[in-house]
């Protein structure tokens, strides 16, 4: 059976999510279009699973580059809905309500970019079938 037959098996949405984890997008460099509010809500929801910073312009003029931590309100009213997060090099929490950001730049390293239990078996099972005799199952170090 060729390696790139799989079988397909339905999944519940929290085992399809988990199937996923190893499957994220690479969204450094990215400026999502903020055409619709619905696009904004996406962008931020990415956002905030992103493991880099992010620059945020604001309808006022400023540039705010940092590390989302979190994201509240609902529906698609975006006076309702805000995000915050870490300016870059301070502790400061800072709140910005999404109908005052302009723009969008996923600008940060994504510090779990290719770090995904696959990529790890992967690299696990590779060192393996080179005949590496030495090979652990220690986490990366930090």
């Amino acid at each position: 059976m060729p390696q790139e037959t799989k079988s397909h098996v339905s999944l519940s949405p929290a085992d399809d999510q988990t199937a996923r984890l190893g499957e994220q997008e690479n969204l450094e460099g990215w400026i999502p279009p903020l055409v619709s509010p619905e696009q904004l809500i996406a962008a931020l929801e990415k956002a905030f699973g992103y493991r880099g910073d992010v620059c945020i312009h604001t309808r006022q003029g400023q540039v705010i580059e940092g590390y989302v931590f979190d994201r509240g309100g609902d529906g698609v009213d975006l006076q309702n809905r805000y995000v915050r997060l870490y300016p870059k090099g301070s502790t400061e929490k800072i709140r910005i309500a999404y109908s005052d950001i302009a723009r969008l730049e996923f600008s940060g390293k994504d510090a779990a970019a290719g770090k995904s239990f696959q990529t790890w078996l992967k690299k696990y099972q590779e060192k393996k079938a080179a005949g590496e005799s030495n090979i652990r199952i220690d986490p990366e170090e930090l």
